[in-house]
């Protein structure tokens, strides 16, 4: 792609991160898929980020902007995410990577709408942020979003046909939100190229802590329930396999 201008190549890395989502969903939909293999899968999933978050986002971000932004923007996005996880919570959306159904308990479509773009967004934004760092984007970093959200579509996906949603409904929030990954992919380049080190830090930090506050408000909670025992071995699995991408795939 070195013929790509690199904000088009940010837009399609977020476009081919968010699009795991849509297959994730087409399984969760079209296939019998069992409840405990779903955790599984979300277990592996929350490995992989928690890994790339650590040894991707926060070592990149405290490389460019030191301590000081870094755990300022890590404390910052774990508090706003938190804090919007409440207010769509109260709204419906508390139970939208769950498999079981429970969405239809409480769940609204514009509520699930925004809980899954407010969950994709910092994942998003951090692909188009990795591309600042030479002009090519972290291949660990799209891997890590791309396995993670296989299982977060398959889960939503299964929990929203048990509730009776339809295919349009279910592929429209999907097709959407992969969408606007690619489009935060974008922003991610676009807009902060002209911003210093330090910044670009914070905000890659900001994301690291909305995704982390995002895997033990919402993927963790779903894999222990259904995987128990079990759960802590598949997600060290998962954060094994995005450790090795990192150290010994050399991005």
């Amino acid at each position: 792609m070195d013929g790509i201008a690199l904000w088009a190549q940010a837009g399609f890395w977020g476009l081919v991160a968010g699009a795991a989502l849509l297959l994730g969903a087409a399984a969760g939909y079209w296939m019998r898929v069992p409840q405990r293999l779903i955790a599984a899968i979300m277990a592996f999933g929350s490995g992989v980020l928690i890994s790339a978050l650590s040894f991707d986002l926060m070592e990149e971000a405290f490389r460019q902007g030191g301590f000081n932004a870094t755990a300022i923007g890590f404390l910052g996005g774990a508090i706003v995410f938190t804090a919007a996880n409440r207010v769509l919570a109260s709204f419906g959306a508390k139970h939208r990577k769950r498999s079981s159904g429970r969405q239809a308990d409480e769940g609204n479509g514009l509520a699930l709408a925004l809980g899954a773009l407010m969950d994709g967004i910092p994942e998003s934004i951090v692909i188009g942020l990795s591309l600042l760092k030479g002009g090519a984007v972290s291949t660990v970093t799209v891997a890590a979003i791309f396995l993670s959200n296989i299982p977060e579509g398959l889960s939503s996906a299964a929990g929203m046909k048990r509730a009776g949603r339809s295919v349009g409904y279910i592929f429209g929030i999907w097709g959407g939100i992969a969408l606007a990954s690619g489009a935060a992919a974008l922003v991610g380049y676009t807009v902060f190229q002209r911003f210093s080190p330090a910044v670009v830090a914070a905000t890659t930090a900001v994301a690291a802590g909305a995704i982390l506050a995002m895997l033990v408000d919402t993927m963790i909670p779903e894999a222990f329930e259904e995987a128990h025992d079990y759960a802590g071995l598949i997600t060290v699995a998962g954060f094994l396999a995005a450790f090795a991408l990192s150290k010994l795939g050399g991005a």
